[in-house]
């Protein structure tokens, strides 16, 4: 009986961890471009195990400003959830090394441990453990690859990236799937699903093809992008009618207008009335009146009046009044002054 009893919950586990979505056992090579100029490239791989899988992950970008440079290698369980994972990476010749795993913590909630070395210091962080979680370091098409597969187990929801930065951090990963769109593959077209994962404030956009693998991922804010060596993305129509709308409506609307406007409305409305108003009536009003009043007033008033009044006035009234009376005194007293001193020469 006993015997009887385990064998369906065996059935049913093993039914469990069959229909649970796993990462195929698959390789693929990527270019990094930043604005459509190719500047590294990225590849990862997937393996089987008898525990789960082992992936590993390289990145090189060699561009001006960036130097950078990523190995990873990592173990997963067989839902894909995370083992362990070893990072060594290099940023314009500063190293980095990673180390993570899920740390045992009886009668404790569990944690991750993340050990990361970088500038010869070395840190310790120990993160909360959820369990669908994605090691996500920068351009690594692996850790893309897995949330992948996560996202269909999980029903895009309760995602996590734990982020291995400064002293690393564990954020939730917010999925929005939107309509799908057509891309070729080897020169075979293919449906592709298009995702938009919302990471610490960035978004990056996710296609993926019809086996749910990694195709292409776009990350907008800095402008760079990991294309699947042989994928092409095919634009979808609604994108394009916009540009197409949008160009020939302002040719037309902005040429035509502004060199119409302008030119004829102000040439006949300014030219021709300013000359007939300003130039004609100021000259007859301006120049007669002042000529006539200042010429004929200035010489009449001012030149005759000033002279006759002033210079004859002065001289008969000083100069005859003292000589009159000092000249006549002195010729009066002197004449009878001789006779009277001849007496005396009679007596003798």
């Amino acid at each position: 009986m006993r015997n009887f009893a385990l064998l369906p919950l065996a059935v049913l586990l093993a039914v469990l961890i069959a229909s649970t979505p796993a990462a195929p056992a698959q390789s693929a090579n990527f270019t990094v471009s930043q604005h459509g100029k190719s500047v590294g490239k990225a590849n990862f791989n997937f393996a089987a195990s008898p525990s789960g899988y082992d992936s590993s992950a390289l990145v090189i970008i060699n561009m001006k400003g960036l130097d950078y440079s990523l190995s990873k290698t990592e173990s997963l369980y067989q839902d894909n959830n995370l083992r362990q994972v070893q990072l060594s990476a290099a940023v314009n010749g500063s190293a980095v090394n990673v180390t993570a795993a899920p740390q045992p913590a009886p009668g404790q909630a569990k944690i991750f441990l993340l050990n990361i070395s970088a500038n010869g210091n070395t840190t310790t962080t120990r993160l909360p453990q959820h369990f669908a979680a994605v090691f996500l370091p920068d351009f690594d098409p692996g850790a893309l690859e897995t949330l992948l597969v996560l996202a269909v187990s999980h029903n895009n929801r309760n995602l996590w990236a734990i982020i291995p930065k400064k002293e690393g951090s564990i954020v939730p990963i917010q999925l929005a799937t939107y309509a799908d769109e057509q891309g070729a593959l080897d020169g075979n077209p293919v449906v592709v699903h298009h995702q938009v994962a919302t990471i610490a404030g960035s978004e990056t956009d996710l296609f993926s093809g019809p086996e749910n693998q990694l195709l292409q991922a776009e990350f907008p804010q800095i402008g760079f992008a990991l294309i699947r060596n042989g994928f092409v993305l095919t634009p979808s129509a609604k994108p394009g009618a916009p540009p197409a709308d949008l160009n020939p409506a302002p040719p037309p609307a902005q040429n035509p207008a502004p060199p119409a406007q302008p030119t004829p409305a102000p040439p006949p409305a300014q030219n021709p009335t300013p000359p007939a108003q300003l130039n004609p009536a100021p000259p007859p009003a301006q120049n007669p009146i002042p000529a006539v009043q200042p010429a004929p007033a200035p010489p009449a008033q001012q030149n005759p009046a000033p002279p006759p009044a002033q210079n004859p006035a002065p001289p008969p009234a000083q100069n005859p009044a003292p000589p009159a009376p000092q000249t006549p005194p002195p010729p009066v007293q002197q004449p009878p002054a001789p006779p009277a001193d001849k007496s005396p020469q009679q007596p003798g």
